[in-house]
């Protein structure tokens, strides 16, 4: 560990990420999974990336909003994924002092962005199923780029605050991290000096891009679960709700996992669990949601035979030539 003399007190400059340095025998088993689940999770969503672009019937608001889910997983990945591969191929376990703000920087914004993806996503199905007579004039092209610069925009503008205030503390003492990333709550835990600032900034963000996109999508599931319930055929009700089902899912997967991370004690006993639960929904979500989408939705379906069918006649093509 490097230490840089600051009057009396030595502040590091490193940190410590155990990770899962209690399983030793495990490690190159993890080593190997992990690397599939990133490899796999990037395939995946670049994947339905390449399809919303490619097929022109998939240009609408809602695959719009799904090509940016897709991305934002993608970054996910690769913010957190890469350096825990480093770590369990080299059993080095430091991540410098910047390093470690950055990804705490990134990730905390992709959480911000992914809520309010959610939220549009789930307004978007609202009006598909509770105004479609509606839908054309207010859910446009034009104004699902205009609501996703916004959130983009917004959310890293939001974590700016947050991580300059956290790299402005002091860490004086111990720099062992018990996680396999850089993440608010043990870095806090880390600071020898007053976190009250840091903690009331983190509150007000959160109240703004945690609960409020959640309360939001949480009121546009309940209207559409209310209208969908009035549909008097059982064919029009099944129908209805295969279009929000793959979304509802992931909404579920989201915030099913990251309330359960946040809401569990920090004991001894509970932290491996936090890790597991972490993992979900900063490892293996990514990698669910392309399946999810894909599996599940006849759009994504035709969109891949579509563009598989002008890859073969292209190379037909070409092999004429």
């Amino acid at each position: 560990m490097f230490n840089t003399e600051t009057g009396n007190q030595t502040m590091i400059s490193e940190f410590i990420l155990t990770g899962f340095a209690t399983l030793p025998e495990l490690q190159t088993l993890l080593s190997l999974f992990f690397l599939v689940i990133y490899f796999a999770t990037v395939a995946g969503n670049l994947l339905i990336i390449l399809l919303v672009i490619a097929d022109h019937n998939l240009h609408t608001p809602m695959y719009f909003f799904l090509g940016n889910l897709s991305c934002l997983e993608t970054c996910y990945s690769s913010i957190i994924l890469p350096k825990m591969l480093a770590n369990l191929f080299t059993g080095q376990q430091s991540i410098s002092f910047t390093g470690c703000m950055v990804q705490f920087y990134l990730f905390g914004s992709c959480v911000c962005i992914e809520t309010y993806l959610l939220a549009a996503m789930s307004y978007d199905r609202y009006l598909a199923i509770c105004r479609p007579l509606h839908y054309a004039s207010i859910m446009h092209g034009k104004i699902g780029v205009q609501i996703m610069i916004v959130v983009w925009i917004g959310s890293f503008l939001a974590n700016c605050l947050t991580i300059s205030l956290l790299s402005q503390l002091s860490f004086c003492g111990p720099n062992v991290i018990n996680h396999y990333f850089c993440d608010l709550i043990p870095l806090e835990k880390l600071s020898c000096s007053d976190t009250t600032l840091v903690q009331l900034v983190t509150f007000l963000l959160t109240v703004i891009f945690t609960v409020t996109p959640f309360l939001l999508t949480l009121i546009s599931y309940i209207c559409i679960i209310v209208t969908i319930l009035k549909i008097s055929s059982a064919v029009g009700r099944q129908k209805a709700f295969s279009t929000c089902s793959s979304h509802l899912i992931v909404v579920c997967l989201f915030y099913g996992t990251l309330i359960i991370v946040y809401i569990l004690p920090d004991t001894p006993s509970l932290r491996d669990l936090n890790k597991v639960f972490s993992i979900f929904y900063t490892v293996l979500t990514p990698l669910i949601n392309p399946l999810i989408y894909s599996l599940r939705n006849q759009e994504v379906h035709k969109a891949l035979r579509r563009v598989r069918c002008k890859m073969v006649h292209f190379a037909r093509m070409q092999a004429n030539i």
